[in-house]
């Protein structure tokens, strides 16, 4: 690491400024005082306007906080702070010093929360509530924060600006939700943006490095870390020991480093290269510079070299899917002989739906013309490598500790599944390690608690055509048995062995003609050892 890498400014222009702790803990004590938190806010507004705030619909809350605003003093004070931030609503500087006594209008607007527009106090930035409770390996109580970001499309007018600092969004919740949380001594939140994962991480890790490409984002990462500092187990006076923010592209400030987790919402979006277009031009949050997915297959294949052994890393992605090709083709041809993979497609949209969904994410859609001409910029962009569609998903990566990688996997889930899905993705790879580890044969199995199967058969017929076993959690996978398999899960209590119950089938099938003992034997217990890596069976000390 150089010092020009090293991020340390709590005055960066245009940004929060963090380098005000007396102002700092007078706004974390106010927010804290006016119950401006997840719980608070829903309380407020009620379920309905609740839920339509988290679709960015603005008008139920604007109704409801009208009415709180000239009601009961602690909801009108509650009212006037979620009005300001979350509704981009100016407020009266009498009715947020009166919301805010503490840190007060003239330390919102010396902290560049806020600005005075037409005599009015107004939102130069986002600032939320935020919460989770704790998942198996982060820590017991979970945490209440506030987080700064740049103002939305639905709070603001006009364009994004290119280096927009985007807040809580449903990729960055998204890997929240995946991310294995176990213990770490070093972690690194690659493309920190205003530090969601880093806030996460700080609850298992002993420290973490955040990196961005973007001032303006380590800037918001730097406040957001500081405003809450205690939640956070973050002395103010003394960040640097649990958190490092270094400044640079991808992997370069980190050079040389190893980590035991790495975790990265990359800039991952697929968009059209223009000539002599400059960073500028660029949206930061979502847009890497590079053509095609470039940028995530260039992860893919550098991240194992930042991992110390056993270590792993999760990122989100999009990958491009050639007209007549499978999805996993690409994937598979990023991925290192040396390094243990699992990808999980969740969507696939075609180039069409692609364009949409990005052009309206930045608001491009607002100008007709200007909409027109990225619109055929992305479908002449996807043409020109002939790209029928576009997978996005989650990834995962590991550097073995020992021995050969024993997880290489590529499927597609794009049902509904558990969240967090984290722990359950946790469990598939111990699963993938105990099977490597352990003759299958010799275990006693046992029928996860989640588990049920399901037997369909035409009116009077006497056997079932169609047996199925359907995980209730996790990944909520589907099974087709076989006969002979069902059997086989049926027996599963624990008593006896996989080797001692394909012993008795084979008994009872084994008279029939043309019956082969060790392909049946062969093909039963791969198929056991799919359902086990599946999570449909676990061995009994686990179950």
């Amino acid at each position: 690491m150089t010092e020009s890498t090293r991020f340390t400014a709590g005055n960066t222009p245009d940004a929060p400024r963090s380098d005000l702790p007396d102002l700092l803990a007078a706004l974390a004590a106010d927010l804290r005082d006016v119950d401006y938190t997840v719980d608070g806010v829903a309380d407020l507004l009620g379920a309905s306007a609740y839920s339509a705030l988290s679709r960015d619909q603005l008008i139920p809350a604007l109704i409801v906080t009208e009415a709180a605003a000239t009601g009961e003093p602690r909801a009108a004070a509650l009212a006037a702070v979620v009005r300001l931030w979350l509704l981009a609503v100016p407020q009266d500087a009498e009715a947020l010093d009166a919301a805010l006594p503490r840190v007060r209008t003239e330390g919102l607007v010396a902290l560049r929360l806020a600005e005075t527009v037409e005599g009015q106090i107004a939102a130069a930035a986002d600032l939320r509530p935020y919460g989770w409770e704790a998942t198996a390996g982060e820590g017991s109580g979970g945490a209440e924060l506030w987080v700064a970001s740049d103002l939305a499309a639905h709070q603001r007018a006009g364009v994004l600006r290119h280096d927009h600092v985007l807040g809580i969004g449903q990729a960055s919740t998204t890997l929240v939700q995946t991310t294995i949380r176990r213990h770490a001594a070093r972690a690194l939140d690659l493309g920190a943006g205003c530090g969601i994962q880093t806030f996460h991480l700080l609850h298992h890790s002993e420290h973490v490095t955040a990196t961005d490409i973007s001032e303006r984002a380590l800037a918001f990462t730097r406040f957001n870390l500081l405003l809450n500092a205690e939640a956070l187990y973050v002395d103010r006076a003394r960040p640097e020991e649990r958190v490092s923010l270094r400044l640079g592209s991808l992997l370069e400030p980190v050079a040389g480093e190893e980590f035991d987790l790495v975790v990265s919402n990359p800039p991952f979006v697929i968009t059209p290269r223009s000539t002599g277009e400059a960073a500028a031009d660029q949206f930061t949050y979502r847009d890497g510079g590079l053509p095609g997915d470039d940028i995530v297959a260039s992860l893919v294949r550098s991240l194992p070299g930042v991992l110390a052994p056993g270590g792993t890393a999760q990122l989100l992605g999009n990958w491009e899917i050639a007209a007549g090709t499978s999805w996993e083709e690409r994937p598979q041809s990023w991925a290192s002989p040396d390094t243990d993979v699992w990808f999980i497609q969740r969507e696939q949209l075609g180039p069409e739906q692609y364009a949409e969904t990005w052009l309206q994410d930045a608001s491009e859609n607002r100008d007709r013309r200007h909409y027109q001409d990225a619109y055929a910029a992305y479908l002449d962009d996807f043409a020109s490598r002939d790209v029928g569609g576009v997978g996005f998903g989650m990834i995962w990566l590991r550097r073995p500790a020992r021995g050969e990688p024993r997880v290489y996997r590529f499927e597609e889930i794009t049902y509904p599944i558990e969240q967090p899905v984290g722990p359950h993705l946790g469990a598939g790879v111990d699963r993938e390690d105990w099977l490597a580890a352990n003759d299958l044969s010799a275990a006693h199995l046992l029928v996860a608690d989640d588990v049920t199967e399901e037997r369909h058969q035409r009116p009077g017929a006497e056997h079932p055509g169609v047996i199925l076993l359907r995980q209730g959690a996790g990944l909520r996978r589907t099974n087709l048995l076989s006969t002979e398999l069902a059997g086989f899960v049926s027996a599963c209590d624990g008593d006896l062995s996989v080797g001692q119950i394909m012993g008795a089938l084979e008994a009872l099938l084994g008279g029939a003609d043309g019956f082969d003992g060790d392909a049946f034997r062969a093909g039963l217990l791969s198929e056991v050892a799919n359902l086990v890596r599946d999570g449909f069976l676990l061995p009994s000390d686990d179950a």
